[in-house]
C-alpha cells in the first residue's frame, strides 16, 4: 500500500515538471519584455507605430520622408498605432503592450492547437518547451523563428503576433472541420488567415501551409458542403488581402533582392536546427501510423519548399523553415506524452536535447540579470543589445527631421520620430531607394568634394548628421555644421546650419 501511495504521488509530481519549466520560460520572457532589449528590426516596428500615431490614414514611408506604401502597415501595427494615438503612450511602451499581447496569443495558441492533437495533460507545456528549446547547439536568431533567444529579441515584433494567430488558426480550423461548422466560422477563419498574412508575410506562408495540412489531414474527410465553406473562407481572405489599403499584398509576390539576405538560412543547418531531428523521427512514427497525419503533411510542405529554395537559389523561401520545424517540435512533444513502447527511451533523449538547447540559449538570462551577476560560462553566451538613439531627442532632434547617417544608425533613428536619407532596411515600394543609398555613400565617401556633400544635404532637406569618428563626410569644423551632441562610442550629432538646409518634403 505504501509503495502504491508513493507511486501515486510521484506520477502527478512528474507531470508537473514540464508545467513548471514552461512557466519558468514564460516568466523569463515576461521579464525580458520589461527590458525590451533592442536588436534586429525593433527600429522599423517602432518607426511604424510612430508614423501611424502621427497620421493613421496617410502615414507615408516609415523610414524616409516619402509618400509611399509599406508592408509594415498591417492590421496589427495599425491597431498599435491607434492605441498610441488614443492613449498618448510612448512608442516603446506600446511595443511592450504588443509584446505582452503577442506572447499571450502565442502561449495560448500553442495550448489550443496541441489540445486538438492530444488530450494528455502534459502535452501543451512539453510542446512549448520543444518549440523554444529544440533547435540546435549553435545559437540562431531570426524573426518568425521560435527559439527562446530569438523570441526574446522579437517578442514585440508582428511576427510573434502572427505566429500566435497561426496556432489559433490551425486549432480553430481543425475544430471546424471536425464538427462541420457553419459558414460564419469559416468566414471568420478566412479573415484571420488574411490578417496573419498581412501582419507578417513570411509567417503567413507558414500559417497557410499549416492550414492546408489541417484540411488534407482532417478525419473524417470533409464533406463537399464543408469544403465549399472552406473555399468561401479562402475567397473572403483573398478579398481582404486585395482590399487592404496600406500596401499591395500581391505586389510583394514580384519583389526581388531578398535572396542574399536569406542565404544564411541554408548554412550551418545541423548546428542551428539539428536537435529538431528528434522531432523528424517522431513525425516518421506518426506517418507510419497515419499516412494523412496533419503534422507529417505540414512538415512535408515546409520541407519541400525549403529544399526547393535552396536548389533554385530562391533563398528567401528559407523563411518557410518554421513550417518544417514547428510540426517536428510538436510531434516530439506528443511522442513523449503518448503511451508507447519506446516512450521512456525517447523521453530521455528529448530531455537531454532540451537541456542542450537550454544551455545554448542560456545567454537569454542576461537580458534580465546584470551581466556581472551571471556565471562566467553563461555571461560568455550573452550578446549585449543595442543602445539606441534616445539621446538624439534631448538634442532637439524633432519628429519629421531628416538625419544623414549610415546604415546601422538608420535602423534605429526613425524609431524616435526623425527620418533618415536612406532606409536602413530594404524597401520594395520606395522607387528611389537606390539613389538614396548612393547619396549616403557619396556624402561619406572620402573623395567626395565639399560642394557635392552640401548638394546631397540640400537635396534631401537634411537637418542633422550622425557620424562616428572616421565615418567621413564634412569635417567636424566645417562652417555648414554645428556640433549638437555626443552619443555612445564617440558618435557625434551635428546640426546642419540653416543656410545649407533645404526642404525636400515627401517625394
Amino acid at each position: 500500500m505504501r509503495v502504491a501511495t508513493k507511486g501515486g504521488i510521484r506520477a502527478p509530481l512528474r507531470a508537473l515538471v514540464p508545467h513548471a519549466f514552461a512557466l519558468l520560460l514564460v516568466a523569463l520572457l515576461l521579464l525580458v519584455i520589461v527590458r525590451l532589449p533592442w536588436a534586429g528590426d525593433l527600429g522599423i516596428h517602432a518607426a511604424t507605430i510612430e508614423r501611424l500615431r502621427n497620421d493613421p490614414l496617410h502615414p507615408g514611408n516609415p523610414l524616409v520622408d516619402a509618400d509611399t506604401p509599406s508592408p509594415y502597415y498591417s492590421p496589427w501595427t495599425l491597431l498599435l498605432g491607434c492605441l498610441a494615438k488614443a492613449t498618448g503612450l510612448g512608442t516603446f511602451v506600446v511595443l511592450r503592450v504588443a509584446a505582452l499581447a503577442g506572447l499571450g496569443l502565442l502561449v495560448t495558441g500553442v495550448g489550443h492547437f496541441v489540445r486538438t492533437l492530444s488530450t494528455r495533460r502534459g502535452a501543451a507545456p512539453v510542446a512549448l518547451l520543444c518549440l523554444l528549446l529544440l533547435w540546435g547547439p549553435g545559437l540562431f536568431n531570426w524573426s518568425g523563428f521560435l527559439g527562446l533567444n530569438s523570441l526574446a529579441l522579437t517578442v514585440s515584433y508582428p511576427s510573434t503576433f502572427a505566429l500566435g494567430s497561426a496556432f489559433h488558426l490551425w486549432a480553430l480550423l481543425r475544430k471546424a472541420l471536425r464538427s462541420a461548422a457553419g459558414w460564419r466560422v469559416f468566414v471568420g477563419l478566412g479573415v484571420l488567415w488574411a490578417v496573419t498574412l498581412l501582419s507578417h508575410q513570411f509567417t503567413g506562408v507558414v500559417a497557410s501551409f499549416g492550414a492546408l495540412a489541417m484540411v488534407l489531414g482532417a478525419r473524417p474527410w470533409p464533406t463537399r458542403a464543408v469544403l465549399l465553406r472552406v473555399a468561401g473562407g479562402l475567397a473572403l481572405g483573398l478579398a481582404v488581402l486585395a482590399a487592404w489599403p496600406y500596401y499591395s499584398f500581391f505586389g510583394l509576390l514580384g519583389v526581388g533582392g531578398l535572396e542574399e539576405i536569406h542565404r544564411s538560412l541554408y548554412r550551418n543547418l545541423l548546428p542551428h536546427f539539428g536537435l529538431a531531428l528528434l522531432g523528424v523521427a517522431a513525425l516518421a512514427v506518426r506517418w507510419r501510423r497515419d499516412r494523412r497525419d496533419p503534422l507529417a503533411l505540414f512538415f512535408a510542405l515546409g520541407a519541400l519548399m525549403f529544399a526547393a529554395g535552396g536548389l533554385t537559389g530562391h533563398y528567401s523561401w528559407g523563411r518557410v523553415l518554421p513550417a518544417a520545424l514547428i510540426p517536428a517540435q510538436v510531434a516530439a512533444a506528443l511522442e513523449v506524452v503518448e503511451a508507447g513502447a519506446l516512450r521512456k527511451a525517447f523521453a530521455a533523449l528529448l530531455g537531454a536535447a532540451l537541456l542542450l538547447g537550454a544551455w545554448t540559449q542560456a545567454g537569454t538570462v542576461g537580458y534580465v540579470v546584470p551581466r556581472g551577476a551571471l556565471p562566467g560560462p553563461v555571461a560568455a553566451k550573452y550578446r549585449p543589445p543595442w543602445t539606441g538613439y534616445h539621446w538624439l531627442t534631448s538634442a532637439r532632434v524633432r519628429y519629421g527631421d531628416v538625419v544623414m547617417a549610415k546604415t546601422f544608425p538608420s535602423r534605429q533613428i526613425p524609431a524616435y520620430g526623425p527620418y533618415t536619407v536612406a532606409p536602413g532596411y530594404p524597401d520594395f515600394f520606395l522607387p528611389d531607394e537606390g539613389e538614396r543609398g548612393e547619396a549616403v555613400r557619396q556624402y561619406f565617401a572620402p573623395g567626395t568634394a565639399r560642394a557635392e556633400r552640401l548638394a546631397v544635404l540640400r537635396r534631401y532637406g537634411v537637418r542633422w548628421v550622425v557620424a562616428y569618428p572616421g565615418d567621413g563626410g564634412l569635417r567636424a569644423g566645417d562652417p555648414a555644421l554645428r556640433e549638437a551632441g555626443v552619443g555612445p562610442r564617440g558618435q557625434v550629432l551635428y546640426e546642419v546650419r540653416s543656410q545649407h538646409a533645404g526642404s525636400a518634403g515627401r517625394s
